[in-house]
């Protein structure tokens, strides 16, 4: 029988006893040794659900995907129990983003209203247990990375508290942190001792009128105390998320290329996307990546582009020619990442999104909060990754903006 992609129907994973390797060096009681997961055995065991192009792509960055392969077994598990999570265009996913708030302190116009914001009420949000119980499931899948985002992470109270709980989970290798930064120094020093170690801190303007003017409220030298609160408790280092809107941030560009020399922050250029509660955006506010380069590289020096360790991750990054001061660029619309993608996310209310730019979701919380099996939960977050689509469609007249803004979807 031949899918409709192409491909053949999925074959069955060969037992570990057919492995040419000799069975007592791979196998322990009848299940694979993780450490001696090979490239091939992402062949036999993923191959036939992929259509030509999609395992080409796959087979490309073959040396990641057996890694993210191995984090998904242990010595109790086979691999043909425990694939990882694996969409129809050969993208393996295992990076977790977690909501855990919609509310927020202030109000920028590319994430919400200025008034009148309706926010979750407190019974509709996963309790840090529920949030705990969901990353338990997803991590035996592949997942190993996770950020906290919102709203504002850091108004839900004793956050730290959920990072220590992920922090102890095996399996999670890297914890990060989204915030504006305006409770940031009060709360580093915490955050830090229960496990996070990776922040960044969303600033798009380093003066406080323009600051107030993307915020619609106060807090610029808040967020300033904040960053250096972080940097002091052992961030290292500290990113800077400056979102980059023509006609406000131009004059905005070589104060912060500046600020990431004569801070040690890395500063990340993220254009503007289509995620504004009042359905504002259009193409033609949005400052290219390109652009800010040209710019930092006439007015400060050239900038050089840096090698990129993480295939997936979704800034390009460079260094000024002295090697003094990092810059980022996310360029969602001018060049989209989305074949690399390795995320997935999980909304404050519970519902699991494949795209941030997705127009479904997958309403977790009732299996979560009334006893769903851990089979259900699994069941349902490959279901979600199956259905993941190729890319976003911004720049097609395909694209339509969903339903939740930003605040409401997490960061």
């Amino acid at each position: 029988m031949v899918r409709p992609n192409g491909s053949t129907p999925a074959a069955k994973c060969r037992s570990p006893s057919e492995h040419s390797v000799a069975p007592q060096r791979r196998i322990i009681n009848g299940r694979v040794r993780p450490e001696s997961v090979r490239p091939q055995d992402v062949s036999q065991c993923i191959r036939p659900n992929l259509n030509a192009s999609s395992w080409s792509l796959l087979e490309a960055n073959c040396e990641i995907n057996v890694e993210i392969l191995r984090s998904c077994l242990d010595w109790q598990t086979s691999m043909s129990e425990l694939l990882p999570l694996i969409d129809s265009f050969g993208r393996l996913h295992n990076n977790l983003r977690i909501s855990v708030t919609d509310r927020c302190n202030i109000r920028c116009f590319y994430c919400m209203p200025a008034e009148n914001v309706e926010f979750m009420e407190k019974s509709e949000l996963l309790t840090f247990e529920e949030i705990e119980r969901f990353v338990r499931v997803a991590v035996p899948l592949g997942i190993n990375k996770l950020r906290l985002t919102g709203g504002e992470p850091l108004v839900r109270r004793e956050l730290h508290k959920l990072v220590e709980k992920l922090a102890a989970i095996p399996g999670i290798q890297d914890i990060g942190l989204t915030t504006n930064g305006i409770m940031l120094a009060e709360q580093a020093a915490d955050l830090y001792a229960a496990g996070l170690r990776r922040i960044n801190v969303s600033l798009d303007a380093l003066s406080p009128e323009k600051f107030k003017q993307f915020t619609r409220r106060d807090g610029f030298e808040k967020v300033l105390e904040g960053i250096k609160a972080a940097q002091r408790v052992g961030f290292d280092p500290v990113k800077i998320n400056a979102v980059s809107v023509r006609g406000m941030t131009e004059e905005e560009v070589v104060p912060f290329g500046h600020f990431a020399r004569e801070t040690g922050a890395d500063v990340r250029f993220i254009e503007y996307m289509p995620l504004d509660a009042d359905n504002a955006w259009e193409r033609g506010k949005v400052l290219f990546a390109h652009e800010i380069i040209e710019q930092l590289s006439t007015e400060i020096m050239p900038l050089i582009p840096e090698g990129q360790p993480d295939k997936n991750a979704p800034a390009t990054d460079f260094v000024f020619e002295d090697g003094i001061g990092r810059i980022g660029f996310i360029a969602s619309i001018s060049q989209p990442f989305c074949m690399s993608c390795n995320r997935i996310r999980i909304t404050a209310d519970g519902k699991l999104r494949n795209c941030l730019f997705s127009l479904d979701e997958t309403d977790l919380r009732p299996l979560l909060r009334e006893g769903g099996s851990d089979a259900a939960i699994t069941e349902a977050i490959r279901a979600s990754v199956a259905a993941k689509k190729e890319g976003h469609e911004i720049n097609t007249a395909r694209f339509i903006q969903p339903d939740r803004p930003m605040y409401s979807i997490g960061g």
